[in-house]
């Protein structure tokens, strides 16, 4: 969660043992359906459609955002209302059935995207049908689907996976320890990742739920993470979004209508590392508990001097409007800055050469049974054309000295190279695959 450019930016003895119990869980995992429990949820973020999209498909419906295109969608698209987030675990052993599930995914992600099921109703009632059908009725409502690979994907335990450890990028490695990180595996890695954002909650559930069920056999769910923000309806001047602490979240990003600007801090570019990834973009998630309870018994004072903006407009201290620069040289009569040096506004800024893209959204489950408080927080989500010059310097300098450390707790972590776009014919993957 930030205001800045970065997040608020994790027996006793027996003469004989005992038969194994076996789960209903485990039953589902060794089935490839998964073991984690989902809850439907909501989500969001403000931004402007790519360069590389369109407003409007073919027939003229302006809630589809195509699937095909020389990047992905979701990155630069405008943000909906709510997301869907999974990573996953691979079971499957040979790369050709790897191949065979992006291929599946690609076809499916592109249906859906366009509100329609990912396959004909059979004519045989004693079978399933092919999809789960809690969307049918339901319009497109700006669905897009992203997928990545993480590191675990190339290498896992010191194994060649697949064959394609002479592919891995040096990006793409998992993020170093930062301080005060509280990470829990539940909410952590994993090899695959598919993030659904759409503008109508049970659209993106029912994109996740069908691709997980297309993966059975090849892969099972490692965690899952719905999010929400307020809903254009709700917003119709579209400003930016708050976050759960109140502030606006999201007030600085690059500007994704400059495709200089794009290509410098989000796309991959060629020579960046290993090619198959141009077009691409790197993807670091961050499962971010907000201590809710501690935060409302804060004065205002205080919970704007952690930000280091003003929470009614937005606005940086010593300025009146939301998007006016920050001021990094004034200071009282104390000698004291105006903005505070460990505000998060202050330490997210740096000296202004790192940007990464954001797409945070809220999120919710409801009560933490170990205290007894809300289960809320932030789900961070930004692209970067390179983590190690970008998001990473940034956490460093936030996670030593940010005094919204004092009310937040990072559980969750994870980096995904999101590939790059394909066309009709093609598959999401087939560069790094071929």
């Amino acid at each position: 969660m930030t205001t800045g450019k970065n997040n608020l930016e994790m027996s006793s003895p027996a003469s004989a043992p005992a038969p194994k119990k076996i789960s209903r869980r485990d039953v589902l995992k060794s089935a490839g359906i998964g073991g984690i429990g989902v809850l439907i949820g909501a989500s969001g973020v403000g931004g402007l459609l790519s360069m590389t999209e369109s407003k409007a498909n073919s027939s003229g419906k302006t809630d589809i955002v195509p699937f095909y295109g020389k990047h992905q969608s979701g990155i630069t698209t405008k943000p909906q209302d709510h997301v869907y987030f999974v990573a996953l675990d691979v079971t499957a052993a040979e790369k050709s059935a790897l191949v065979k599930l992006f291929k599946e995914w690609t076809e499916a992600a592109a249906m859906m995207t366009e509100g329609k099921p990912v396959g004909e109703l059979s004519s045989n009632e004693f079978l399933p049908p092919k999809d789960t059908g809690e969307a049918a009725g339901l319009s497109a409502s700006n669905l897009t689907i992203t997928f990545g690979i993480g590191p675990s994907l190339f290498v896992k335990n010191g194994q060649d996976r697949f064959g394609l450890k002479h592919k891995q990028p040096k990006e793409l490695a998992n993020l170093p320890k930062f301080p005060l990180d509280a990470l829990e595996e539940e909410w952590s890695g994993g090899d695959l990742c598919i993030q659904a954002c759409a503008d109508d909650p049970q659209v993106a559930f029912h994109a996740v739920r069908n691709l997980i069920r297309i993966a059975r056999g090849k892969a099972i769910l490692h965690w899952a993470q719905p999010g929400f923000q307020r809903t254009k309806q709700a917003d119709p001047k579209d400003e930016t979004p708050r976050n759960l602490f109140g502030f606006k979240d999201g007030t600085v990003n690059p500007d994704i209508k400059n495709e200089k600007e794009v290509n410098q801090h989000v796309w991959v570019q060629p020579g960046d590392g290993p090619n198959w990834l141009a077009g691409g973009s790197y993807l670091v998630v961050r499962r971010i508990q907000m201590f809710i309870e501690v935060w409302d018994r804060t004065n205002l004072r205080e919970q704007e001097n952690t930000f280091g903006r003003y929470r009614d407009s937005g606005a940086p201290f010593g300025q009146k409007n939301e998007f006016d620069k920050l001021d990094l040289k004034s200071k009282k009569e104390n000698g004291e800055y105006v903005l505070p040096v460990n505000s998060h506004v202050r330490l997210s800024h740096g000296d202004g050469s790192q940007q990464i893209l954001r797409r945070a959204y809220s999120y919710s489950n409801g009560m933490d049974v170990k205290t007894g408080s809300f289960d809320a927080g932030l789900l961070f989500l930004c692209f970067q054309r390179t983590p190690s010059k970008q998001f990473i310097p940034m956490q460093q300098r936030l996670s030593t000295m940010d005094k919204l450390n004092e009310y937040t707790s990072h559980r969750g972590s994870a980096i995904f190279a999101c590939l790059p776009g394909t066309n009709k014919g093609g598959y999401i993957g087939e560069t790094l695959f071929n």
